[in-house]
């Protein structure tokens, strides 16, 4: 499945939003948080999840880099199920890291979901509407 397009939500009192209802299929019974480095939480399904951390650890951990992004990205990783109305909950470091309360974005990103706050969402926009065509012209035809 490929995660595309963009949905408004609101966190309910409990920190709990839904997942798009298109999508939800593709998660099964739970889904992995992870704090993105961006300043949004992304929501990843259990065999994605699976094949980012194998990449990771096939990296030498003796490298001090490798040893804090382990701990960056295993850290701030967080498992979440999916409620029977579709519905997860952003356990609160999840909700401060990203700035969410209220009002939230969900972002399709092919490979994985980021939800967002609102200006921050704003804010990439701007960003993405400045660099869109250089990023992608920068990158590489496959071969």
């Amino acid at each position: 499945m490929v995660f595309r397009g963009t949905s408004k939500y609101s966190l309910d009192n409990r920190g709990r939003i839904p997942l798009p209802a298109r999508f939800r299929g593709s998660f099964g019974s739970s889904v992995v948080l992870v704090a993105n480095p961006d300043g949004c939480v992304e929501v990843h399904d259990d065999a994605a999840y699976e094949k980012d951390a194998e990449f990771l650890l096939s990296q030498r951990p003796t490298q001090e880099k490798v040893r804090l992004v382990w701990r960056g990205y295993f850290g701030n990783s967080f498992d979440a199920d999916i409620d029977g109305q579709g519905r997860i909950l952003l356990p609160p470091d999840l909700r401060q890291h990203g700035d969410l309360n209220g009002q939230v974005v969900v972002v399709g990103c092919g490979g994985y979901l980021e939800i967002w706050n609102p200006q921050r969402w704003a804010a990439q926009q701007e960003k993405i509407n400045a660099r869109y065509d250089a990023a992608l012209e920068s990158i590489e035809e496959r071969p």
